[in-house]
């Protein structure tokens, strides 16, 4: 891991002068639990909800959360909709080239198969994943047949109703799906995928990018961030290592 040591002198100073504006928009899909999700309040909550506000909090800003599907996220960060993205969004060189991302708040992470048949064919049957994600990306390579869905809910449906032989997605979001249901398994091998999830900002915005930037790596550095994520994505949730 990258750590990121500043003071908190220092981290005050690029907080007061990173923005001009007072109100950051925080972009998210608000479907995709634990990361994000619509709560029986109709807010968004989840792990980046309370890592967003914690951002905000720390550089003296104030969060306005927006949703949006995940297949024109990025359109409507580039375009001005809101100022960041935080979605479960892996860290990829395609992206790379469109938006800018901080380092990561989330390490590298396993992708997985899940199915009602525990001998899918993974490498030649119908593979569902949601469209745009390093997933479907990840199928569209493997010879096997993508079948793509704008929300990850649809691409689970999709193998619960025959549509596909597996659904392939973060396995974080997986687990307490394949828990909650008898008939679904993890099946194949894990798949390790991009570079971690960052938060999106737009190609330029550099002094808002190096706010967040800087207290992700506080909040690395000093443990906050493993407690979240344990607490979001339980025992198994993948930790920063400290020592390094």
């Amino acid at each position: 891991m990258t750590r990121l040591i500043l003071t908190a002198a220092a981290a005050s100073l690029i907080a007061g002068t990173a923005a001009a504006q007072d109100v950051v928009r925080m972009g998210t899909e608000g479907a995709y639990p634990p990361y994000n999700f619509i709560n029986d309040d109709g807010e968004v909550d989840g792990y980046e909800r309370e890592l967003g506000d914690l951002l905000c909090e720390r550089a003296g800003l104030t969060c306005e959360w927006v949703t949006n599907d995940w297949d024109s996220i990025i359109p409507n960060l580039t375009s001005g909709n809101y100022d960041t993205i935080m979605a479960g969004m892996s860290i990829t060189d395609e992206r790379d080239e469109v938006i800018d991302f901080t380092q990561n708040y989330i390490p590298p992470a396993a992708s997985a198969y899940a199915a009602t048949d525990p001998d899918a064919d993974l490498a030649g049957g119908v593979i569902a994943a949601q469209v745009n994600t390093i997933q479907a990306s990840y199928v569209a390579e493997s010879g096997a047949t993508l079948l793509e869905f704008a929300t990850p809910d649809e691409s689970v449906a999709a193998v619960r109703n025959g549509e596909a032989d597996a659904v392939f997605a973060d396995k974080d979001y997986l687990v307490p799906i394949v828990e909650a249901d008898a008939e679904m398994s993890f099946v194949g091998d894990d798949v390790a995928l991009g570079g971690g999830v960052g938060m999106g900002v737009r190609d330029g915005d550099d002094e808002l990018r190096e706010t967040f930037d800087a207290i992700i790596g506080e909040l690395k550095a000093d443990g906050t961030l493993n407690e979240m994520i344990t607490k979001w994505f339980g025992d198994e949730g993948q930790l920063y290592d400290l020592s390094e």
